[in-house]
C-alpha cells in the first residue's frame, strides 16, 4: 500500500494541484494531517479536492478556528484576520464539514496521523524532547505529524532518539528514509501550502509501505498567481510575502 501524505495546504489550490500532479499515479490512498484551510485565497477550493481525494482528514487548528470551533484569540493578528476571512468565504457544507473532521490521533491501517502533538492536537513538535512523547505513545510504528510546516522528522531506535534532515536540494525533486524494523517514526511531509522551512515548494511524502520507504517531495508552483488571488482577497501582506520565501 502506498499513501500520499498531504497537511497544511492552507487554502492553496495551486499547491496542491501541483502536488497530485507530481505524485501523479504513485499512491493507493491519501491521509491529510489538517490545516486544509486558513492563510490563502482558496478555501472552498480546496475542501473540494480533499473530499475528491477520498483523503482520511484530520482537523488542525486553522480548520477548528476557520469553521468556529475555536476562537481566534491565540492567534497573532494577521492569523485571526486570515481565519476570520475563511470562516466569511466558507460555503454552509464545507463549514459543517470542518467541524466533523476528527481529532488525531487517528489509526489509517499501519499509520497514525496527528496535526499537532500526540496529546496536544495545537503543539508545535520542533526538538527532539518533543518529539519523544509521541515516538513512545503513537499507536503505530509509523506516526505523521504536520503544524511546523518543516519537512523531516524524528526516529528511535534502542533508546537513541535521532533527528532525520532529509529535505531535497535545490536541484532535487525527492529524499528518501529507509524504514526499519525496530525503529519508531515520527515523520513530517511538510505543507502544501505554506511551506516555513526555507524551501518555498510545495511539500508532500509518499509512503511506501509495501517496500518500507518514505519520499519526501518538493515540487515548483506558480506562487505568483496564488499571490494575486491573495492581494485580490485582501488577506495580510506578510502571509503574501512569504510564499516566496518559504519562511
Amino acid at each position: 500500500m502506498r499513501y500520499l501524505v498531504i497537511s497544511d495546504i492552507h487554502a492553496n489550490q495551486t499547491a496542491l494541484d501541483a502536488v497530485l500532479a507530481a505524485a501523479g499515479k504513485r499512491w493507493d490512498r491519501v491521509v491529510c494531517l489538517g490545516d486544509v484551510v486558513g492563510y490563502g485565497p482558496d478555501p472552498n477550493e480546496v475542501v473540494d479536492a480533499v473530499l475528491a481525494l477520498n483523503a482520511s482528514t484530520i482537523r488542525g487548528n486553522h480548520d477548528k478556528a476557520s469553521c468556529g470551533l475555536t476562537d481566534t484569540s491565540d492567534f497573532n493578528p494577521v492569523a485571526r484576520k486570515a481565519a476570520e476571512w475563511t470562516q466569511q468565504q466558507l460555503t454552509p457544507e464545507h463549514l459543517t464539514y470542518l467541524k466533523k473532521l476528527p481529532q488525531g490521533p487517528l489509526q489509517v491501517d499501519n499509520l497514525a496521523i496527528i496535526h499537532g502533538a500526540i496529546n496536544d492536537e495545537d503543539e508545535y513538535v520542533f526538538a527532539p524532547a518533543q518529539a519523544l512523547e509521541g515516538l513512545l505513545e503513537s499507536p503505530t510504528a509509523i506516526c505523521f505529524f504536520g503544524h511546523t510546516h518543516f519537512q523531516g522528522g524524528f526516529s528511535l531506535r534502542d533508546s537513541k532518539l535521532q533527528v532525520i534532515h532529509l529535505r531535497p536540494g535545490p536541484e532535487s525533486t525527492f529524499s528518501a528514509v529507509q524504514i526499519e524494523k525496530g525503529t519508531r517514526y515520527l515523520l513530517n511531509p511538510g505543507s502544501v501550502g505554506q511551506p516555513r522551512d526555507g524551501d518555498p515548494r510545495a511539500a508532500f511524502a509518499i509512503a511506501d509501505m509495501e517496500h518500507n520507504v518514505v519520499e519526501f517531495w518538493r515540487v515548483p508552483y506558480d506562487i505568483e498567481s496564488v499571490q494575486q488571488r491573495m492581494h485580490a482577497a485582501g488577506l495580510p501582506e506578510p502571509l503574501i510575502l512569504r510564499l516566496t520565501f518559504g519562511r
